[in-house]
Parts: C-alpha cells; structure tokens; sequence
C-alpha cells in the first residue's frame, strides 16, 4: 500500500507509538555516549572571554620548587593570605584541605584562622567522603578554629560522568539535605535563585545521605590555562603588582603535576584541567549568565517523541523523501539552537536514533513496495509480464533437476472487448479484478504464480503438476468464473467465460521455458477454436 493511502488514524497511531518509543529511550538514556559526543562537539570550542575579576594564585611546581614538598605550613597560607588582604583582593577562595589540625604545631591553625579573619572574605571547601561499605557517606569540613572565621564554606563535588569527563555539577549537596553552595558558586557569592535542574523528589528525610540539587553543565571559558593566573611563590615573597591582585575574585588551589586533581572536560581530550580551573570557569559562568541548563528528563523524553512523531507522520506525506533528508540535520540544528541561543541543553540522541530507525524502516519498505510494483499489475495485483518469464525460467530450471511436470498455463476473458466497450473501461476494470481474485485463489501452493500479460490474458505457472492435476484446477476455475455474478454498474450483470490453454511437460535439455509458453498459447487457439467457455491441453 501506498502510504499516501494510509487513513490518517492509522498514519497518527503509528506516529504516536514511534513517538513513545523516542520517549522511552530518551527517559531510560539508552544513547547516553552518543549524546555526550554531541554536548562535547558543540561546547568543546564554544569559548567566551572569561571574567575579568578571577585570578588563579596557582600552588604550581615553581612553588613546590621554592617552597618545598607539600603540604606546607599553615603559617605559609596565612602570609598569602595576608598579602592578598594587604593588597585588597576582593574575595579569596582558598581550595585546601583542612579538614584535620595541624598535629605537630597547633599554633599553625590558629595563625591561619587570624588570617583568615583578618581578610573577612575567604571561602573555605567542604568535602564529600562517599559512602563506602559500611561507612556512611560524610562531610569533611575545616576544623571548626579555621571554619569559623570563614565567610563561607562551599562543596568542592565535581560530577565526573561515566565515560570520565566532567561536564557539570550540582550547585547545591550536603549531607541530609543541599545545603551547602558549590566551591566557584562561593566565590562567585551570587544572591537570588538558583539556575539548573531541580530534583522536585529530593528526599531530605535521611540525616546519613548525601543530597545534591540544581544541576547545570558547565559552560568553559576555554581550554586549561585560559585564566590569568601566578604563581603561589610569587605573591607569597611580593613579587605581584598589588595591582594585579586589587578588587579580584582570586581562587587559590593546586595545579602542579602529580599533586592537583585532574579533569577531563569537553574543551580538551588531550590536557588535564585542574580542579582549581574548574572552579573558576564555574564561578565565571555564573558570574557572565552563561549556565547551561538541561532539560527536565520529563521534557527531553516529550521532544523526543514529538520530533519522532512528526518525522514518522512526514514519511506518510506526498513529499516523505523530503522529510527523511531533513529530519535528522533538523534536530541536530534544533539541538544546536537551542544550546547556542538558548543556553538549554537538548540531549537529541535518542529522537536521531529513533528517526534513523524509521527512515531505515521506511526506506527499506519502499525499495520492497517498487520491487513489487516492478513485478507486479497495477491494476490487479497479480505478476506481470516480466515476472512470469522470470519465474517459468526458475521453475523450467527445477523441474529439469527434480524431472518433475511443469504445467504453464494461459487464460483468456471470453468477448471481453465487448463488455468494456458497452459498459466503460471502469466497468471492464471491476470485472479484471474479480477473475484475477479467482485466478489467485487458484494458485494455491507457494510456487504456483499467477500473472497477467495486460488486457483480458492472464497465466498460470504450476510446478510439479502433471497434466491430469492441472486439468482439475483449471475445471474448477472455469466453473467458479462461470458462476460468478459480476455486476457492471448499471443495473446489467454480464456472464463471463474463460478460454483456458494448458502445457505440461518435464523440463530436458532439450526444453527452452519459450517452448511452454508456445504451447500453452497453441492450446488457446485450439480452446477459443472449439467454441471458447472451456479449455485444451
């Protein structure tokens, strides 16, 4: 069936079930890698000039040259810190763990936590220790001397997706309930409400369990090392402009090599970011409004299936080829769209998965329908021309194998000119279409074909008949026409007959598949000689 001629409930019941099926495979991400491919293709050089407040004070392998082997002195991150405070750096994110007291010297704490208040604007991290056995899942705070005299504390919990790179994180986790903000959101000190996806579901009711809220992807600035940054070493002995370092959102965190936490991002495959560049583009992206939200699963699972439910109906319209060449590059632009302009993430995987799937569906339904209709009468369905002289070589060649009868047989309307030139060619068409049904259910083995030449000639092929079992089928469609009440349209009922002509032989050698044809159509002559309404063999 064409499927123009499709009725539209059926075209919008295929369309919907298609569509669910997107929907379903969005919501369970079946094609998860293949959207994390897509997110890195169109973020990965998406740059933007990042914030011109934020610094990186980097503890780089210079420093640990100077300063020796890490960890250093607490005492040390006091001068920093008050080099920064002399200098009037606007907010200082210090990413260090100090979650335990300094066991050899305590007085060490004690100078970093005046340090700390003598600046009154430092932003200490917290740290999240999973669950492991059983060991239940904790905070790792500073100790209370130092956070105390902290502005703010944020969670320094950076989601790394299951193929190892990061792409975002939650800006708000805690134990028992998210209430701590991200490291960069800490340095950032936004007010107002959060961006990014919300879980309407958390349950808060555990006191044990880490919670995490307000999801976004990150948007980078650029690549590692895209944010000014010097050296630790630098600014600890004075040898920073305090200009560089006035009125700065200023990060300082680890960056050397084989001590600093290591990302991969969507910027770069093949160098490591470390966490301290991370926070920043954080804080950047939240300073510049450049967070890159993602749809609701609800949301995503719904496009899905609203894109693969219109491309499966366009495949039912006049022009269908022209909606399987656009419909992929279109949700692929949408995606893109609305990422660029939108700043909304559109994971599009599983609607082009599902519409690659229909259009190969379709696709391969079309080349078999043109298959059928090259082989195929327009008009009743049956083998045409070129299918019978296919199927007599196939069978000729059997048979001379198997030495079994091959039975060819031609059929011919009796004065069917007659009937079509008084009563109209729709008329004549009705009647065509009755005697070949018959004709059909005449062919009743898989091998019996049955075609029609064009006109009022129509054929039967029977493989591994013999004369006498042939003889009984043509009897019976003789007698079954010739019971037939067809009716013309205009209140007259005609009375057909057939001329039937009948060839059997075992294929040899000598035989040709012309040679049936030949006789089958002598055997006509002699049936439509003797009177016609009845065959010859």
């Amino acid at each position: 069936m064409n499927p123009i001629t499709l009725p539209w409930p059926r075209r919008i019941l295929i369309s919907v079930l298609l569509g669910a099926l997107a929907a379903l495979a969005s919501y369970a991400q079946v094609f998860w890698k293949q959207d994390e491919a897509i997110f890195d293709t169109f973020v990965g050089s998406w740059e933007y000039p990042p914030d011109p407040r934020l610094l990186v004070v980097a503890i780089d392998d210079a420093s640990l040259q100077q300063l020796g082997q890490w960890p250093w002195p607490r005492s040390t991150h006091a001068r920093l810190l008050d080099r920064l405070t002399a200098a009037g750096s606007q907010r200082v994110a210090l990413d260090l763990v100090l979650s335990g007291p300094d066991r050899q010297d305590s007085a060490q704490d004690a100078e970093l936590a005046a340090a700390i208040r003598r600046n009154g604007n430092v932003v200490l991290p917290v740290l999240a220790a999973p669950s492991s056995g059983p060991r239940m899942a904790e905070e790792l705070l500073p100790i209370p001397l130092i956070a105390a005299n902290a502005s703010t504390l944020g969670h320094s919990d950076i989601e790394v997706e299951a193929d190892g790179v990061a792409r975002g994180l939650y800006l708000t986790a805690g134990i028992g309930s998210p209430h701590w903000p991200a490291f960069g959101l800490a340095l950032a000190n936004l007010r107002g409400p959060l961006p990014g996806l919300r879980d309407p579901d958390i349950d808060t009711s555990s006191p044990y369990q880490w919670h995490r809220n307000h999801y976004v992807r990150v948007r980078f600035a650029g690549p590692p090392e895209r944010f000014p940054q010097v050296s630790y070493v630098d600014v600890l002995n004075g040898e920073v402009d305090p200009a560089v370092l006035r009125d700065r959102l200023v990060l300082v965190g680890l960056t050397a090599s084989g001590i600093a936490p290591r990302l991969l991002t969507p910027t770069t495959r093949e160098h490591w970011m470390s966490g301290t560049e991370y926070q920043a583009n954080v804080a950047s992206m939240l300073l510049s409004g450049k967070v890159i939200n993602v749809l609701a699963p609800p949301w995503q699972a719904a496009l899905s299936a609203l894109l693969v439910a219109l491309c499966a109906l366009g495949l039912t319209l006049p022009r269908a080829l022209l909606c399987a060449v656009l419909a992929l590059p279109l949700t692929l632009l949408g995606s893109f769209a609305l990422l660029r302009v939108g700043q909304v993430w559109f994971a599009p995987a599983a609607a082009l998965g599902c519409m690659l799937a229909v259009i190969c569906a379709w696709v391969l339904w079309r080349i078999s329908a043109w298959r059928r209709q090259a082989n195929s009468d327009a008009l009743t369905g049956l083998g045409n021309r070129l299918r019978f002289e296919q199927t007599l070589q196939q069978e000729h060649d059997a048979g001379r194998r198997s030495g079994r009868p091959l039975t060819v047989v031609l059929i011919d309307v009796d004065h069917f000119k007659q009937h079509n030139d008084r009563h109209g060619h729709h008329a004549g068409d009705a009647v065509l279409r009755r005697i070949a049904a018959e004709i059909r259910a005449h062919a009743r083995r898989p091998r019996d074909m049955a075609a029609r030449f064009g006109g009022d000639e129509f054929a039967l092929i029977l493989p591994d008949t013999t004369s006498e079992g042939a003889v009984q089928v043509i009897q019976d469609l003789i007698a079954s026409v010739r019971a037939m009440s067809l009716s013309l349209g205009d209140g007259h009922d005609a009375q057909i007959t057939l001329s039937v002509g009948l060839f059997t032989r075992v294929p040899s050698a000598i035989t040709e598949p012309r040679h049936y044809f030949e006789g089958a159509d002598a055997a006509l002559y002699r049936a439509k000689a003797a009177g016609r309404d009845g065959y010859a063999a």
